[in-house]
């Protein structure tokens, strides 16, 4: 098992986030609301952008980072919407398939990384998420780690056909 850290994203990083959104739209099309095509259109300057959003007020983002290689193999990023200041929607959440699994502990340090960020910095009550009805791996590990489901789906953006599931969970103090 390689040692992985977790480190905030920083502005600088724009390159390292193009890098690995490419994968993850690779990797699970369906868990993303956009294009692999269309976020590989993007200029560098997008990048930089979309990374340093990550440390604006009421936003996070946190990569899971090899540490031998130094290669980021996950991330998961959070924000709390200005209509509902109780809760933070997770974001963005993905782990390298050779990086997945309770064996390596990656999804779970980075969203050990999230879950302190809301209760310390923002102190929110609730995280709020929405997963493709068709990410069974996704919603088994949300489920396994306290999300239940809220009963609310909506269309999935980019093929209405599909549904996205609402799943919640409270940020008690356990």
């Amino acid at each position: 098992m390689a040692p992985y850290r977790i480190d905030r994203i920083r502005p600088e990083d724009g390159e390292r986030y193009r890098t690995i959104r490419l994968q993850m739209l690779q990797d699970t099309p369906m868990a993303y609301l956009e294009t692999h095509e269309d976020a590989l259109a993007r200029p560098a300057s997008a990048w930089a952008v979309k990374a340093a959003r990550r440390t604006e007020p009421g936003s996070t983002g946190y990569a899971a980072v090899d540490a031998e290689t130094g290669e980021w193999v996950g991330t998961m990023s959070a924000y709390v919407p200005e209509e509902e200041p109780d809760l933070a929607w997770l974001v963005g959440v993905w782990v390298h398939p050779g990086h997945r699994g309770p064996k390596h502990g990656v999804t779970d340090g980075l969203l050990a990384a999230v879950v302190a960020w809301a209760r310390d910095e923002v102190a929110v009550g609730r995280l709020r998420l929405e997963v493709h009805e068709a990410n069974a791996r996704a919603i088994g590990y949300y489920e396994r780690s306290g999300f239940v489901r809220t009963g609310r789906t909506l269309p999935y953006p980019l093929d209405p056909t599909a549904r996205e599931l609402e799943m919640e969970r409270e940020l008690g103090q356990d």
